[in-house]
């Protein structure tokens, strides 16, 4: 475990904003992570933990605490059967290069999750899902550290508390250090497609049958053209992804809106396209407060904050509450962010 010293959060952030952190430690094993937020909550520092760094928006002035990153390692396969496999991951994995592997053996249920930027510890806190599929479909447990107690527990599923971009870590940040997963995949090569403009690309109806590799270079294809697959010399990749969820509203709400607005039937009730609601109350790809701003709507789709270069960390919080409070003056429907806004926020 690296010692303390200091960094800068924009260098470690997909949004590239953010400042210094009083302290920062690299864990590269279970045991060094959980030593080192025990000893922070044993000192009442407070603590940050990093993993890719794709779903944060730090604020200029840094965090006043301890950021610890998390960088350990672990993939092994615990048991293979005929029609599945079972993986124990750790948190420090890089998320895509788990998706690769379990592609390249025909392993199913997270092709569609292809290139999506972070680590593995990350997928289960936001319950990350996209083109049909989600995190919480093919998680068996979770390992955590709960630092209430200080003990390092396995939640199931169930246990997990999962629901759209949520988990119980996500609603209880405070208390969850997780440190890695175990996830159960289908092993017959071939996924389902579930999801409308998935279903386009390949050719093919929603519910479909196609090769998981089919469906990794379809998603891959389609998170490109919107900016979504990091890239160092593309500024619409300079962002934290979808940087509001898709709200879900009454049955009542969403009558009120013309049919043309995307909907979906959810447990709570109806879950809306924040793109088409925010590209509906006027504002279009690109868009900016000002003709100068470094911080803009993507040019390629109006979901993801981009910094154009330069962007402070409340360049991107002014046009968030923009695009929030056009949306809600529009519809009466407020806007979450989806991204964990530290030291900062709408």
């Amino acid at each position: 475990m690296d010692g303390p010293t200091s960094r800068i959060l924009a260098e470690h952030t997909t949004l590239r904003v953010g400042g210094a952190a009083d302290s920062w430690m690299i864990a590269s094993s279970e045991a060094d992570l959980c030593a080192a937020v025990r000893e922070c909550d044993a000192d009442g520092v407070p603590v940050l933990l990093l993993g890719g760094g794709s779903n944060l928006l730090v604020a200029d002035d840094g965090f006043r605490g301890r950021v610890v990153q998390v960088a350990t390692h672990g993939r092994e396969v615990v048991e293979e059967g005929d029609d599945s496999v079972t993986l124990r991951l750790a948190a420090g994995e890089v998320w895509d290069d788990i998706v690769l592997w379990a592609v390249g053996h025909g392993w199913t249920g997270v092709e569609a999750l292809s290139g999506i930027p972070g680590l593995v510890g990350a997928t289960p806190l936001q319950n990350v899902g996209a083109y049909g599929q989600d995190v919480a479909q093919t998680v068996v447990s979770v390992r955590a550290l709960d630092r209430t107690t200080g003990d390092v527990v396995e939640l199931s599923e169930t246990e997990c508390g999962f629901g759209y971009r949520t988990s119980r870590f996500k609603t209880d940040p405070d208390r969850w250090v997780i440190l890695g997963a175990t996830m159960r995949l289908g092993t017959s090569g071939t996924g389902r497609i579930g999801y409308p403009e998935l279903a386009r690309e390949l050719g093919a109806a929603v519910g479909a049958p196609a090769p998981v590799a089919a469906i990794r270079d379809a998603v891959l294809k389609l998170r490109g053209r919107k900016g979504m697959v990091l890239a160092a010399d593309d500024h619409d990749t300079w962002s934290a992804g979808s940087f509001f969820t898709n709200p879900i509203v009454a049955p009542e709400t969403a009558a009120e809106l013309t049919a043309d607005c995307p909907r979906y039937a959810a447990a709570e009730g109806v879950k809306l396209s924040a793109a088409w609601l925010i590209g509906h109350a006027g504002i279009e790809p690109g868009f900016g407060l000002r003709s100068d701003a470094p911080a803009r709507i993507s040019s390629r789709h109006t979901l993801a904050l981009t910094n154009r270069g330069g962007a402070t960390a409340e360049d991107l919080l002014e046009l968030a509450r923009a695009v929030r409070d056009r949306v809600r003056d529009t519809f009466g429907i407020t806007l979450e962010p989806e991204p964990r806004l530290v030291n900062c926020a709408l």
